[in-house]
This record gives structure tokens, C-alpha cells and sequence, in this order.
């Protein structure tokens, strides 16, 4: 292990800013301006909707107490749909009514999270996609980092179905040969999750959706219509879709689109590359924020390159949630244990 230790290099190592009071002052603006208070989630690059999250939201709302209405800014590329459960489940106990508010991407398990919402309002850059589901399984296969990928059932069952198109007068067993990449214990999992993904919508949709014949019908187009778990559902076609989607007002679009350039000059990359083998990150990856409080998961970790794996490891790794709060005229700092 010796080789793996940082060396010792005098060299400064990149911290992220945390603006605290620029965002605070915006979302102070954005609250008056929408006539009720506005909590933010912001996912970075390398951020996702993770069970923590739920936490960090619980300590924000907290703070904020219960009001007849209340405004999500919602920026992310997706993560876990359980959590996003649970993430609605929290919010609508601290309101009577949620709007979603979306200037930019929505995605996946985001998607989800705006599901749940009484309205959902989107700017001009604004999009949701479909919420089929992908697994990283311990058993998945692995890409040319030796990383675990993620499956897809909608693609395993595309390739089962052109392969049965294909086939001749002689067929071969299809999962037969496919077993030969994607261990079945894999498949099952897969096709399993599927099952929740749409149990999930149903539930998120059931929170204002009355009708059991249209959140089905949302659920699955969801889960099954789109030929690619990224494709771009905008405005026009929510709409279409049966969801509550509105435009957002331009002047609300383009403060959000401000809180998000801070947010996201917080989220930069910061790693200090020692060598070639060697790096350190300092990266923040989710926020969560409110009137007088501001939580966000910050990686801290070395990293060391293990040629003969081919992959990157962790070392030294002080990673966690911190949080800032406005305590009378003072701003206090500190760490939030999540176990």
C-alpha cells in the first residue's frame, strides 16, 4: 500500500465556493415574488437522488416549517425513484399544495419527484424524460474501466426481440446466448425494478391524480413509450401526457436560471491533480437549500489509479453532508451526521 499514498507535493488543494448569501438573497427575491416560500434541490454532474437526500431535506424543512403552498426548484439528471418517493412523501408534510418549478433538465427519478407536485411549471430550456429503468447489479457486466454498468430492460428486451426477427429455420435460445454477457440473476432484477418503477409513479401521481385510468396511463407511457430513457419530454408534450405542466413565468425563469449559475459555480469540479496516479476531490454534489439554511454533500477524498485493476480507488475519504444556518444575525457552520 505504500504506493498508494499521496506524495508529498506543495501544492494547494482546490476548494469549491459556497455562496451562501448570493443564493440566499435570490431565493428571498424568488419567495416574494411567487408569493410563497421556495425550497431548492440541485444536482451537479456527478450528483444524484440518493436516500441521504430525504435527510438534508427533513433538517431544511425544518427550518421552514408548514405553509398552504410550497415551491420545489428541481435540477437533476435522476438517481433513486424510492427516494423520490420519500423525498414527495416529506414535502406534502410540510404543505397543502407543491408546485414543481423547473428552468432545466428534470430527469429519471427528478421526473418522478415532479410527479408528485400539484403543478409543474417549466421554462424554455426545461425538460423531463422517461423514468425505465436501468440497474447497476453486482453482477452487471463491466465497461473497459472495469466499472459495473448499468442494465436496461427495455434494451434487453429489444435485443431479445430483433434476435427472434432474425433468426432462421434453425432458432437458438436467445437468453441462452445472452447469459453469455448479462448473468440472469441480472435480468430478473432488472425486470423486477421495472415492476416498481411503475408502482412508483402510481403512487407519486395518487397524491392529486384521482383518476386510477390516467396516472395508469402516465405511469406507462413513463416507463415503456419512449425509445430512449433520456428523451426530451417538454412542455407540449406533458401536457399531452395528462400531466398539470404549465409555462413558467420569464421573470421567475430567469432568476432560477441565476440561483442555478451560483449553484452550479459551488458544484464545479475541483480536483488537484497530484500526478499522473494521484488526485484529490473536493467536489459538491447535491444542495438543498431554504429561507435560512443551506445543506449540501460535499465530496473530500484522495484518489490513487490501480494500474493492474484498472480503476480508480478511494483513500482518506472524509466525504459528508455540511450545512450553513442563519442563526439570529450570525452565520453558523457544521457538519450533518447522516448515519
Amino acid at each position: 500500500m505504500k504506493n498508494e499514498q499521496l506524495p508529498a507535493l506543495d501544492l494547494k488543494v482546490k476548494q469549491p465556493p459556497v455562496l451562501f448569501g448570493k443564493t440566499q438573497a435570490l431565493i428571498a427575491k424568488l419567495a416574494d415574488r411567487l408569493g410563497g416560500p421556495l425550497v431548492t434541490y440541485w444536482n451537479g454532474p456527478r450528483g444524484s437522488v440518493c436516500s441521504n437526500d430525504v435527510i438534508a431535506l427533513h433538517h431544511v424543512l425544518a427550518k421552514l416549517g408548514r405553509h398552504s403552498v410550497l415551491y420545489l426548484f428541481l435540477k437533476s439528471d435522476g438517481g433513486s425513484g424510492q427516494t423520490s418517493l420519500r423525498i414527495v412523501n416529506l414535502l406534502r408534510q410540510h404543505c397543502d399544495r407543491l408546485v414543481a418549478l423547473m428552468p432545466l433538465e428534470c430527469a429519471s427519478a427528478a421526473t418522478m419527484v415532479a410527479l408528485g407536485a400539484d403543478g409543474i411549471q417549466m421554462g424554455p430550456t426545461a425538460y423531463l424524460t422517461a423514468v425505465d429503468t436501468s440497474l447497476n447489479h453486482p453482477l452487471s457486466p463491466v465497461d473497459r474501466d472495469n466499472d459495473r454498468v448499468s442494465v436496461s430492460l427495455n434494451e434487453l428486451q429489444r435485443v431479445i426481440r430483433l434476435w427472434r426477427e432474425q433468426e432462421g429455420e434453425h432458432p437458438e435460445n436467445a437468453y441462452k446466448s445472452l447469459f453469455q454477457y448479462v448473468h440472469p440473476l441480472v435480468i430478473g432484477a432488472v425486470d423486477r425494478a421495472e415492476s416498481l418503477s411503475i408502482m412508483l409513479c402510481r403512487e407519486l401521481l395518487a397524491y392529486h391524480v384521482t383518476d386510477a385510468e390516467k396516472a395508469e396511463a402516465i405511469a406507462t407511457a413513463l416507463n415503456g413509450k419512449y425509445p430512449s430513457h433520456s428523451y426530451p419530454i417538454l412542455l407540449d408534450e406533458a401536457v399531452k401526457m395528462g400531466l398539470k405542466a404549465e409555462r413558467m413565468p420569464l421573470e421567475v425563469n430567469a432568476m432560477l436560471l441565476q440561483l442555478n449559475s451560483f449553484y452550479s459555480e459551488m458544484g464545479q469540479k475541483a480536483t488537484t491533480d497530484f500526478d499522473e496516479t494521484h488526485a484529490h476531490s473536493n467536489e459538491i454534489l447535491n444542495i438543498w437549500e431554504s429561507t435560512g439554511a443551506q445543506v449540501y454533500y460535499q465530496q473530500d477524498k484522495d484518489w490513487f489509479y490501480r494500474a493492474e485493476e484498472r480503476r480508480w480507488i478511494t483513500l482518506n475519504d472524509n466525504s459528508g453532508w455540511r450545512r450553513i444556518e442563519r442563526v439570529v444575525k450570525r452565520i453558523v457552520r457544521s457538519e450533518l451526521h447522516v448515519a
